[in-house]
């Protein structure tokens, strides 16, 4: 199972240069991939751009959007460029785009984008993506695509369109409650091989990792009331022995690649991770 870092982009970061940081740290460090979320009505960069800014800061590192939120990009002819580019920017195989339908209604309401018809909006996405406009990507047939969810929906975009699944803000329960479903619709479907499926944590290390937890993720989803947000607190990995005893459980689980999506922007916290989960790999 790989390993997998994800910017602190939820976090209340104030120079977009720590996230380039955290891009150069790591790849030195010896990560798989380095990720990016995606939420409107918040302080999260734009996916796309910060992930073209870390192509220009790294070489070979895999860049991902974890998950953007694909119903917004409106314009489905100048998203499918904008991914094109980036692709070009980074280089054959390395971008990944994790894509979902959205869960948080005002982000809809700021973009004036209809909030009901957004898994429609994501499948039509899906077709333009295909047909690449004024400029063709480095990798051939474009990025790979993964989604994010857990409905018939997001089992059937993996069939019909992706390369996998990821489980976002996941527990091992997660994985083990949904890939099997992923797996058996891509039996059934005569893909070959196998879909890829990436669990995604949260993070902070250090004396002060349980405040940066605290303070990141309770507001990001103060929007899902008082109660999901302390879940969100309580299932995130604030030390060594929690984070080194995920790794085995989340490979067990049938994950292909771990992401450890950071909640302290410090790019210290790039080399307290590697310094846990790297060391001897």
């Amino acid at each position: 199972m790989e390993i997998g870092i994800g910017l602190p982009g939820h976090a209340p970061w104030r120079d977009g240069r720590i996230l380039v940081e955290w891009a150069r740290r790591a790849e030195a460090r010896g990560f798989s991939t380095l990720s990016v979320s995606d939420r409107l009505v918040w302080n999260t960069p734009e996916p796309l751009l910060t992930l073209a800014a870390a192509a220009g800061a790294t070489s070979r590192i895999r860049l991902l959007t974890s998950v953007l939120l694909g119903p917004l990009r409106a314009n489905h002819a100048l998203f499918a460029k904008a991914v094109a580019t980036l692709d070009q920017l980074a280089g054959p195989g390395r971008v990944r785009l994790g894509l979902s339908p959205g869960s948080r209604e005002d982000d809809f309401a700021v973009s004036g984008v209809d909030w009901d018809s957004r898994g429609k909006q994501l499948d039509l996405l899906l077709e333009r993506l295909a047909e690449p406009v004024g400029l063709t990507p480095a990798t051939a047939g474009g990025p790979p695509l993964l989604f994010g969810g857990g409905s018939k929906a997001t089992v059937r975009r993996i069939v019909s369109h992706g390369t996998g699944w990821i489980a976002g803000d996941a527990t091992v329960e997660d994985v083990e409650g949904f890939a099997p479903r992923v797996r058996t619709a891509w039996a059934e479907a005569g893909r070959e091989g196998a879909p890829r499926v990436i669990a995604s944590v949260m993070y902070a290390l250090g004396p002060g990792a349980e405040a940066a937890v605290a303070d990141a993720i309770g507001p990001y989803y103060a929007f899902a009331g008082e109660e999901y947000s302390q879940y969100g607190i309580s299932i995130a990995y604030t030390s060594p022995e929690q984070i080194a005893a995920a790794i085995p459980a989340f490979e067990r689980a049938g994950c292909d690649e771990l992401v450890f999506m950071g909640n302290d922007p410090d790019p210290a916290q790039v080399d307290l991770l590697a310094d846990v989960v790297l060391t001897g790999r």
